[in-house]
């Protein structure tokens, strides 16, 4: 029975972003989440959504949580403290209550977020806060078009749409603002959503397409820009950046290249092939590993390993680590050491952003925030920017 409350529905896609750290560049499709979960894979995606709700903990007798059975929502709110209404007899239709990933939990797919996403319009949500990636709210999309306010948590591999907030906390605490805190001060805008095709992403090409709008409560500081591409004529900025990072390179240290054109002009000047949307390691000149996984890299950085991580802006967004990169893991930088990572970029990218930081979001509120402050980026030969760094998981410590 309705309670007068604001009614905020939940979605998460539980295998959101599952194919990160294994490498497999996405997340999208049965047999996808198979390879990663077979690879070893965890499911990470119910835990940036617990960072959220966790921000709505405080709102529990204010707000009506409106969600799905396990994994799909229910489990992270109760998790949170929260007690949410179970919508039954949704979901589960497109596979039969019956199938499972290798790991006994049910296969949850696309049209089971689609099924959700309409019910929770026919039941009158105030917001749909969903946890996934841009397969995600591609889902949403088809399902409620602008009929809905939607806003994203970030849990995916690769988010390049304008319907997520920067972090999951920012997510939280935005839903807060707009369905209770301050409604009158959260205007609402149309954004982007965009997604990639992942089959042409594994082989290195980016072909992305813009599949629509979902209508998102917006404050600047909380959601992302859509994904900023390179600038024409940026070639001779990213070969000055390159000679700045080769011509540093100490002898008998792994490089681990991170993906992007930026980092791919490092490469090049070795003249070494590079991954463009994988991480790459060489050393002394020579490529000792192409489109490594977590493991693989971990592996490859044995005992008595020095190593070094060279990573890229995202432009329009700010994220050095946790897009596109999770192969670069916490384990992987604290092997690493934070102050043993190279950021680069131009100054166009760091134009793109508008004043905002940079962002961190490696899952471990305790690495992020070693990573807070000023740090340099090499934007030229021999020339430094200070930019400010913020990390995401910190920001989550204490709901």
């Amino acid at each position: 029975m309705p309670t007068g409350r604001p009614r905020l529905g939940l979605i998460v896609n539980p295998v959101a972003g599952v194919g990160g750290k294994v490498g497999l560049k996405g997340s999208d499709g049965a047999e996808i989440v198979r390879r990663a979960l077979d690879r070893g894979a965890v499911r990470e995606a119910p835990g940036r959504a617990a960072l959220a709700l966790g921000r709505l903990a405080r709102l529990r007798e204010e707000l009506e949580i409106v969600t799905f059975p396990g994994e799909m929502g229910e489990d992270e709110a109760l998790a949170c403290g929260l007690e949410p209404l179970v919508v039954a007899g949704v979901i589960g239709t497109s596979w039969g209550q019956t199938a499972t990933l290798p790991d006994g939990a049910p296969l949850t797919t696309a049209d089971d977020t689609v099924a959700a996403a309409r019910a929770l319009r026919d039941m009158g949500v105030g917001l749909l806060l969903f946890a996934g990636g841009d397969g995600t709210a591609r889902d949403v999309c088809r399902a409620v078009g602008n009929d809905l306010v939607c806003l994203g948590v970030p849990a995916g591999v690769k988010i390049h749409s304008a319907v997520y907030a920067t972090t999951p906390v920012s997510a939280g605490e935005l839903a807060a603002l707009y369905l209770h805190d301050r409604p009158e001060a959260v205007r609402v805008r149309e954004a982007e959503v965009m997604d990639i095709d992942e089959e042409a992403f594994r082989s290195g090409r980016v072909s992305a397409r813009l599949y629509g709008y979902l209508s998102v409560p917006y404050e600047r500081t909380m959601v992302q820009c859509a994904k900023a591409g390179g600038c024409a004529g940026e070639e001779a900025d990213l070969r000055a950046i390159a000679a700045d990072v080769v011509s540093g390179m100490a002898a008998d240290v792994v490089y681990l290249l991170g993906p992007g054109t930026t980092t791919r002009a490092v490469a090049d000047l070795l003249e070494v092939p590079k991954t463009l949307l994988g991480v790459d390691a060489v050393r002394d000149g020579r490529l000792v590993g192409a489109d490594l996984s977590e493991a693989a890299i971990l592996a490859l950085l044995g005992p008595g390993v020095e190593a070094r991580i060279v990573v890229t802006v995202i432009g329009g967004q700010g994220h050095i680590f946790g897009r596109g990169n999770q192969q670069l893991s916490a384990t992987v930088i604290r092997r690493v050491g934070p102050d043993r990572v190279i950021v680069i970029a131009s100054e166009t990218k760091l134009l793109s952003l508008a004043g905002g930081p940079l962002l961190v979001d490696s899952g471990e509120a305790e690495l992020d925030a070693a990573f807070a402050g000023y740090r340099q980026v090499v934007t030229s030969l021999g020339r430094r920017t200070m930019y400010r760094v913020e990390g995401v998981a910190a920001e989550g410590v204490s709901p």
